[in-house]
């Protein structure tokens, strides 16, 4: 049985924090042509929702850009590092578009969006040991999507972790091709992460969105748990 697990070291530094944890099983992650137009139509929905966080004329200065350039200031990152609902949320700014990739991750980025939450997701079947969520020791392996050298954990950066390396660095930054989701996919593990009571609420709202829409598109009714300091781990 795997276990997600939040070291410790993530807790000194936030100490706030909290995941919502969406665990599924048995799901047809392949794309299909015919279903195409629907997860456009959540993609374009997301994005039109995602504006409600643009209120700034300056990107940086809107608050969710704020409070994770904020956070990943508190531990060690790779230059330019930015966080997942950054990333997003600057394609928004700049209004391009997105286009479906997978059924779940596009399940899950459609919430992103919505809700101005990171979301992740790791495929549970690839996960050696438990994951946990923590302050790398430093040299933990990492091949990101697309490499073909190592690039592994700095010390002191708050990664997703298991026994074979690093699952995803500063935070949901960057994934790891080993673990990522993919068409074959049939168990997943998605988070959301939140850093302060604000997004917490935020958060909260999403993982029931997230689950009710994979219910929705992939006839599967996924199990939400939440991980806090007083509670730092659940088991999938």
């Amino acid at each position: 049985m795997t276990k997600v697990i939040v070291d410790q070291t993530f807790w000194e530094l936030f100490p706030e924090a909290e995941l919502e944890i969406l665990a599924v099983e048995g799901i047809d992650n392949h794309p299909r042509e015919d279903q195409l137009p629907e997860y456009q139509a959540l993609l374009d929905q997301g994005k039109e929702a995602a504006k409600e966080f643009l209120t700034e004329e300056v990107f940086s200065q809107n608050s969710v850009v704020q409070d994770w350039r904020q956070a990943f200031q508190k531990f060690k990152t790779k230059k330019g590092a930015r966080s997942s609902i950054e990333a997003l949320l600057k394609r928004v700014d700049q209004d391009r578009e997105f286009t479906p990739i997978l059924p779940l991750v596009d399940l899950y980025n459609a919430i992103s969006l919505t809700y101005g939450v990171p979301c992740g997701g790791e495929d549970i079947d690839q996960i050696q040991g438990d994951m946990h969520l923590g302050m790398a020791q430093g040299g933990e392996s990492f091949y990101p999507l697309g490499a073909e050298e190592d690039a592994p954990a700095l010390p002191g950066e708050i990664c997703y972790l298991d026994q074979a390396g690093a699952i995803c660095r500063c935070f949901n930054w960057r994934e790891a091709q080993r673990t990522m989701l993919q068409a074959q996919t049939e168990r997943a593990v998605l988070v959301i992460e939140a850093i302060n009571p604000e997004q917490v609420q935020r958060a909260r709202q999403a993982i029931v969105a997230l689950q009710e829409s994979v219910a929705e598109h992939l006839g599967v009714s996924g199990k939400i748990q939440q991980i806090t300091a007083d509670q730092p781990q659940v088991e999938l």
